[in-house]
C-alpha cells in the first residue's frame, strides 16, 4: 500500500503553439507533494491536456522527494534558498506563528508539515525559480541529530 501524500498544484499555464490550422494548446503543471511529516517533492509536467499534466508533474515530485530536518514543526535554523535571480529567506517562526508565507512556498511548507516558519520572497517572482529556490534552502538545512554526532556531543547539550 501506497503512503498518502498530499498534492498541491503551484502552478498551472496555458500555452499556444500559433500552427497552420489555427493555435495549439498545451499546458504545465507545477505540483508540490509531501506526507506533512518532513518528506517534500515537486514536479514539472507538460502535456497536450490538464489533467496528463497535472499527473506528469505529480509523478515526478514523488520521484525528486527530499527529506527536510525538523525541529518539532520548523525549520531548525534561518536560511536563504537561492537558485538563479529568486532568493527565498526562511526563518523559524515561535509557536503559534503559523505559515507567514505568499504562493508556493506556502504550498511547499504545509506540504512538507512546516507549521511554524516566515518566509520572505525575494528578487524574481518567477514561480518555478522561487520553488527551486526554497528547496535549494530545504536540501541545505543541517540535521541536529547528524550535527551533534559529529560534534561528539548529544542534542539536548547541543540545543541546552
Amino acid at each position: 500500500m501506497e503512503k498518502e501524500y498530499v498534492e498541491k498544484l503551484i502552478k498551472l499555464n496555458r500555452v499556444a503553439k500559433v500552427v497552420k490550422g489555427g493555435r495549439r494548446f498545451s499546458f504545465s503543471a507545477l505540483t508540490v507533494v509531501g506526507d506533512q511529516n518532513g518528506r517534500v517533492g515537486y514536479g514539472f509536467g507538460k502535456a497536450n491536456d490538464v489533467a496528463e499534466a497535472i499527473r506528469k508533474s505529480i509523478d515526478k515530485a514523488k520521484g525528486s522527494m527530499i527529506t527536510v530536518p525538523l525541529k518539532r514543526v520548523t525549520i531548525p535554523h534561518e536560511i536563504t534558498g537561492e537558485f538563479k535571480s529568486a532568493k527565498v529567506l526562511m526563518m523559524p517562526g515561535a509557536p503559534g506563528t503559523g505559515v507567514i508565507a505568499g504562493g508556493p512556498v506556502r504550498a511547499i511548507m504545509d506540504a512538507c508539515g512546516v507549521h511554524d516558519v516566515m518566509c520572505k520572497s525575494l528578487g524574481s517572482k518567477n514561480t518555478i525559480n522561487i520553488t527551486k529556490a526554497v528547496f535549494q534552502g530545504l536540501e541545505n538545512l543541517y540535521d541536529a541529530g547528524k550535527l551533534a554526532k559529529a560534534r561528539g556531543t548529544t542534542i539536548s547539550e547541543m540545543w541546552g
